[in-house]
């Protein structure tokens, strides 16, 4: 499964679940408080600087709990906008706006604050050639629209799962019984699948190093895990371009540009999806 960049029939379903865990069987406040004839018009309104993410979500939610009510983006996802943006209006029956109102917010504010991190980290870097990667630390069920965000920040996706990338990490070598032992046996049960999926394999020191580069022509990544950057940059003068090399651990806006600047490829941050603050975003009535 490939990260999306619109809807799919994944996320449609996440959508389904996420209104079904909402609003039960009833929005039984708004259906006591309104007739049904009601309209109303109301703004998506951007409560600080930050990048949009989550607006084809919640024209989604909308057309799902109401086909007649309008939904009209102000803005693209991925698009920069200042504290006090309209981002999206809103018209239509009052009533079902006041139900959409906290799922679209949940959905726009994560993956809005996820965006805006991602994008914070990518301009840190973006005099080098490093790419910033997510991780698997997402919000279990949410990790298609969590890594959909990190796209729309100007981030990269890791494997999506357990199931489209060999990921070789210290425990698998262990198991195994060293670092290209693990590798054979990677290779040998992707001759059992119709996909070839890449492989990486972690390394915690130059001997590991060396010994996964004398497969560099069979797998594709090499993650340096919790390496300081001297490591680093002795093991990209050692790679020499043979496989891409994947800086891990630990990573904090204040040390990824040094991290990027000893030439690795990619820099993955758990902290982009795992405790990322939402962003501020208001639904007003006008």
């Amino acid at each position: 499964m490939r990260t999306p960049l619109h809807i799919t029939p994944e996320l449609d379903e996440l959508i389904d679940l996420a209104l079904r865990e909402d609003i039960g069987f009833s929005d039984i406040t708004t259906a006591a408080v309104y007739s049904g004839l009601e309209v109303a018009a109301a703004n998506l309104i951007a409560k600080q600087n930050g990048v949009i993410a989550g607006l084809e979500v919640a024209q989604k939610i909308v057309e799902k709990v109401d086909p007649s009510v309008v939904f009209l983006p102000n803005c693209n996802d991925g698009e920069k906008i200042e504290r006090g943006s309209n981002i999206a209006s809103i018209q239509g029956a009052a009533g079902s706006i006041l139900t959409v109102e906290r799922t679209v917010l949940n959905f726009m504010q994560r993956m809005s604050g996820i965006a805006t991190l991602v994008n914070k980290y990518a301009e840190a870097i973006s005099h080098t050639k490093a790419k910033v990667l997510d991780t698997r630390k997402t919000i279990p069920g949410h990790r298609l629209t969590d890594k959909w965000a990190v796209r729309l920040g100007g981030g990269e996706n890791h494997r999506i799962g357990l199931y489209d990338r060999y990921l070789i990490k210290e425990n698998h070598i262990v198991v195994a019984g060293g670092v290209g032992k693990a590798i054979e046996a990677c290779l040998n049960h992707r001759e059992s699948l119709a996909a070839k999926p890449e492989i990486e394999v972690e390394v915690t020191n130059l001997d590991e190093l060396n010994e996964a580069l004398t497969f560099s022509s069979d797998i594709d990544y090499i993650m340096l895990d919790n390496m300081s950057n001297d490591l680093i940059r002795e093991a990209v003068k050692r790679t020499a371009g043979r496989c891409k090399l994947e800086a891990s651990g630990n990573v904090t806006i204040e040390t990824i540009a040094d991290i990027a600047e000893t030439g690795v490829d990619f820099i993955s941050v758990g902290a982009i999806t795992h405790s990322v603050k939402a962003m501020d975003i208001s639904l007003i009535f006008r």
